[in-house]
């Protein structure tokens, strides 16, 4: 039999399942970490080549900020994703033990949950007395805590994430400071990163299910105030020192 006999109310179209959410909470994270990768490792370029660098030491300061903002960006969301799944893992042997210890409880809750709902008493309690029978642990994880104990959070995924969106997102800087000529290369840097943050900023606008003009026109004007802050410290070091 298939997905669709089994259940003849599914479209092919449609996501269906748990795993969506996280789907899309790791894109919206990947996008962040981009947007990251993007601003810092362009407020460092355009600071270094507004001092007057030339190509070598501001590719030295770029590649530098990138593996340093790539290995902080891991470690920040392992440490983080780790605790949560820590938390998680908790409160599911905390549940499989309520569970053993008065099953009859558990299962009022349930059908309590249920209740509250919208649905009846009786139908509150016969679909949660099958959900029981067929996989207690995971309807108790589900309506208490919103859990799929077969989805826990990644730290290892999280972390090589975010690694990659930042470096993916501070490559573009870097490349967009080395390529041009010295006159060009700061209005290349914000161009490039003025574009690519609107980018960003729209599609984690769509994700978070909100209107792309306001998220995208603060991402970008941030980024233009990081990389003017950072010219302007550039360019008055650099003639100090010079």
């Amino acid at each position: 039999m298939t997905t669709t006999d089994a259940n003849p109310h599914a479209h092919d179209s449609e996501p269906h399942g748990g795993g969506l959410a996280n789907r899309l909470n790791r894109l919206r994270a990947g996008v962040l970490g981009a947007n990251d990768g993007i601003v810092s490792t362009a407020g460092i370029v355009v600071g270094v080549a507004a001092a007057g660098a030339a190509r070598g030491p501001i590719f030295t300061a770029g590649i530098a900020a990138l593996a340093a903002g790539a290995v902080s960006m891991a470690l920040g969301e392992y440490v983080s994703v780790s605790t949560q799944r820590d938390t998680e893992a908790a409160l599911l042997i905390k549940e499989r033990r309520e569970l053993a210890d008065d099953p009859d409880a558990e299962l009022d809750e349930l059908a309590g949950l249920y209740e509250a709902k919208g649905l009846s008493s009786a139908t509150a309690h016969q679909v949660a007395r099958e959900l029981t029978e067929h996989d207690a642990l995971a309807a108790h994880a589900d309506a208490e805590l919103h859990l799929d104990p077969e989805e826990l959070v990644n730290p290892w995924m999280a972390a090589v994430s975010s690694a990659i969106s930042f470096t993916l997102g501070a490559l573009l800087p870097l490349i967009a400071v080395l390529l041009p000529p010295q006159s060009w290369r700061v209005p290349t840097v914000f161009i490039v990163v003025l574009a690519a943050l609107a980018l960003t900023g729209t599609i984690g606008a769509l994700l978070g299910g909100a209107k792309p003009l306001r998220p995208t026109l603060r991402v970008m004007v941030g980024g233009a105030i990081a990389m003017g802050v950072t010219y302007g410290i550039g360019t008055a070091f650099g003639t100090a020192v010079a």
